[in-house]
């Protein structure tokens, strides 16, 4: 067994996930000149090319916030913008955890879920890196958001609850069906689209679809909640409704139970599979 193998199946699983997380967050700019300058030029980019074509080409008005009365389109995309980088990121990083480390799995055993786990983690640790940067700029703007950082940082662990989650019940899963990974970025440019994050959940009112109402079926999708949580705490500095805590909650463990009795169930196999 190689020196690397002997550190892995020693290593105990806190100090293995710590390990692997560094590893992954090491990786992502490996490299690059500007390194980790890019986790916020990254959204501010994307951001401003957001920000022109629907502010100005196709005039969406943002909603006042209530009650900080904040009344700027960029910073009520961003709001929503952010939950929904974390899950893309978190969630398409996840599912490829297994098969990426395809060599290490096959060298010596500990447990699978770590690499689940600190792939999420990773992802983690940039977007909190860039909610940094955003309340830099909500104050700047006038919005005393520094209150809203602690009940933030609890919608960000339920999020990145969820996210492990979908992912402990899809990257094995992944190793078994590989087309899983490309379904997935499917999935995820249609999820998009039916979450009001690049326009705002009102000019959905009184409209239906067989007959439903579409702010009811807003309601069904967890992401909806999420991204509700972000602005209701950074745009319009108020608390989230008990129905949004509830259904974040809800999502966050129900996904976690599930994901990790799938990846239980899988796991043994992972090895021979991969």
């Amino acid at each position: 067994m190689s020196i690397v193998g002997e550190r892995v199946s020693q290593a105990y699983p806190t100090e293995l996930l710590s390990n692997l997380t560094l590893r992954e967050l090491r990786s992502k700019y490996k490299r690059s000149v500007l390194g980790w300058t890019w986790s916020i030029a990254n959204p501010l980019m994307t951001i401003a090319v957001y920000t022109v074509v629907f502010a100005t080409f196709i005039d969406i008005p943002p909603p006042v916030g209530d009650p900080s009365g904040m009344h700027i389109y960029g910073f009520f995309l961003v709001c929503g913008l952010l939950p929904w980088t974390l899950l893309a990121q978190g969630l398409t990083g996840a599912v490829s955890s297994l098969t990426a480390n395809e060599g290490l799995i096959k060298k010596v055993y500990f447990p699978r879920s770590v690499l689940t786990t600190a792939t999420v983690l990773s992802w983690l640790a940039s977007h909190l890196i860039e909610v940094g940067v955003l309340l830099v700029a909500l104050l700047l703007f006038g919005n005393m958001v520094l209150p809203w950082a602690v009940p933030l940082l609890l919608v960000t662990l339920l999020l990145s609850g969820f996210i492990l989650g979908l992912g402990l019940l899809l990257a094995p899963a992944n190793v078994y069906f590989r087309d899983i990974e490309h379904f997935t970025g499917i999935f995820l440019n249609l999820w998009f689209w039916l979450t009001p994050i690049i326009y705002p959940a009102s000019l959905l009112e009184h409209r239906q679809v067989g007959g439903i109402e579409l702010t009811t079926l807003l309601e069904l999708n967890p992401m909806f909640h999420f991204v509700e949580a972000y602005r209701s705490l950074l745009y319009d500095l108020a608390w989230p409704s008990l129905t949004t805590w509830l259904a974040m909650v809800a999502a966050a463990g129900m996904a976690v139970v599930v994901g990790a009795l799938a990846f239980r169930r899988l796991e043994p196999r992972l090895a021979e599979e991969l």
